[in-house]
């Protein structure tokens, strides 16, 4: 072999060599996206069939993949993982509906003190989400000093080969994963914690059983098929197909799934939530994919025949009563302080030009759509009047808007027919906020203030901005200082 041959063979091996084909691909010839996803393939790829930002199959087709820690929290004697106190953390982003159904219970249950939060960016690379001090997210695992959730995967199992997915519940004796499945981490979260909780927030003291009562569970198993694989998975197949016949093959039974919901509200039996009179776990599992549909799924995951708030107006209604509810039953507003919609727009935009652009990341902007306007449509007064009169009785007063106990005479900012005439929160870039400063609207706050997680630390703070005209702008200051007291994660919304 020639000198020659033999310098270009050894830095054919050589790491060198990945790193310059990469740029090559990237920076040099930009337009062979082929050749970048076929070195994706070879050098990224672990367990899964795909690389990170592919989703779809050969065929076209996305297939969720199955959770591989399947462990289990137990207070039964000799369990495992037995319930303690500050044992046990959960690895979250807020981009993630999954991952945003154990933020909610984790929130509904008052298990902050209980069980710590992490959260991560939510831009997927190959090495799993990022620790990165954006998007919520904190700057380091604050456990290990991790800087991805690679690293954590492979300290719990350093063989594993699979993708490195949130929610993750994670145990800090041990230094292990107990489960990454969202619908038995939420389970676990229902009771298994209970016996460091004040006695009204245990499952067995709420009302008709709590979040997964032993009478309906049939039937919230049932829905919870259905509305999984057509629906919370559906926009998945829809937003990630790469064929026509696998798109259609996905879109239409979403919409029928969405049909059978609007037709299952119609009975009265199913009201204000899927199950009657109290929240249950169908209406979680729900929530965190009807919250995103209309700012992020309708568009940008082609799935467009119908819109939640045009098309569905027992489904609109049933998503907006969560939403705004901050009385007791929503422990004080918890689907509304965990839901960000221009994460939503952002995030989805983001995983989808990566799926189109090759796994890059560089070459192409995000553009984040400003509508739909508002993000979520508010309640009118007589919705506002109906829950308040359903809930006087039981509750201690349903919070609308002011952060006061509403009555059917008050005049709520966020009504259609109210004094701020359909006004709607949205979330938005440091860069677009008002001159005047930024708050929530109500001064209710963007996400639960909680110490673990920041508290008041202004690095750690997602800003909102309201829309609102000249003559709500002295109602908007007021908000704005009563929201000055409360914190929420950091959002900058990088484009890099």
């Amino acid at each position: 072999m020639s000198s020659r041959s033999r310098v270009s063979k050894d830095f054919a091996h050589s790491p060198y060599s990945q790193l310059f084909f990469n740029a090559a691909c990237l920076c040099i010839f930009p337009l062979c996206t082929t050749i970048h996803t076929a070195y994706c393939e070879r050098y990224l790829m672990m367990g899964d069939s795909r690389p990170t930002h592919a989703h779809a199959d050969d065929d076209g087709h996305f297939r969720r993949k199955d959770s591989a820690f399947r462990d289990w929290i137990s207070s039964e004697s000799g369990a495992k993982f037995p319930p303690e106190k500050d044992r046990y953390a959960l690895y979250v982003n807020y981009g993630c509906p999954w991952a945003h159904r154990t933020i909610l219970v984790r929130g509904l249950k008052s298990l902050e003190p209980i069980i710590q939060l992490i959260t991560t960016d939510f831009n997927l690379t190959e090495n799993g989400w990022l620790f990165t001090g954006r998007n919520g997210s904190d700057g380091a695992d604050p456990l290990y000093g991790f800087t991805n959730m690679k690293e954590l995967y492979l300290k719990a199992d350093p063989e594993y080969e699979g993708r490195y997915t949130v929610p993750a519940l994670w145990d800090k004796k041990t230094h292990t994963i107990v489960n990454n499945e969202s619908s038995e981490i939420i389970r676990m979260l229902y009771d298994q914690f209970d016996e460091f909780l004040e006695p009204d927030q245990r499952e067995a003291n709420k009302p008709e059983g709590g979040f997964y009562p032993p009478h309906l569970r049939k039937e919230i198993d049932a829905m919870n098929e259905w509305v999984y694989n057509t629906i919370n998975n559906g926009v998945y197949k829809c937003g990630f197909s790469m064929t026509q016949e696998a798109y259609d093959s996905s879109v239409y039974p979403l919409f029928k799934s969405l049909d059978r919901l609007e037709e299952h509200l119609a009975d009265p039996a199913h009201q204000p939530y899927l199950f009657g009179e109290h929240i249950t776990e169908a209406d979680i599992r729900l929530y965190t994919t009807m919250a995103r549909f209309d700012v992020a799924y309708y568009n940008i995951f082609n799935c467009n025949l119908k819109m939640i708030r045009h098309d569905y107006p027992r489904l609109s209604r049933w998503l907006r009563n969560l939403y705004w509810d901050e009385s007791d039953r929503t422990n004080g507003g918890v689907f509304k302080k965990t839901t960000f919609f221009e994460v939503y727009k952002y995030g989805y935009l983001r995983a989808k030009g990566r799926q189109t652009h090759g796994g890059s990341d560089v070459g192409w902007p995000v553009v984040v759509p400003r509508g739909p306007v508002p993000d979520i449509e508010p309640l009118t007064e007589e919705e506002e009047r109906d829950i308040i009169n359903g809930t006087s009785k039981k509750l201690s007063g349903l919070k609308i808007g002011n952060g006061t106990p509403a009555s059917p005479s008050s005049h709520n900012p966020f009504s259609a027919q109210g004094e701020g005439r359909g006004m709607g929160a949205i979330f938005g870039t440091d860069g677009d906020l008002p001159s005047d400063g930024v708050t929530s609207p109500g001064g209710a706050t963007a996400s639960t203030s909680r110490e673990d997680e920041g508290g008041d630390d202004p690095n750690k703070v997602i800003k909102r901005r309201t829309t609102h005209g000249e003559e709500n702008a002295k109602w908007y200051k007021a908000a704005k200082k009563a929201e000055k007291k409360l914190g929420a994660p950091n959002l900058h919304l990088a484009q890099s």
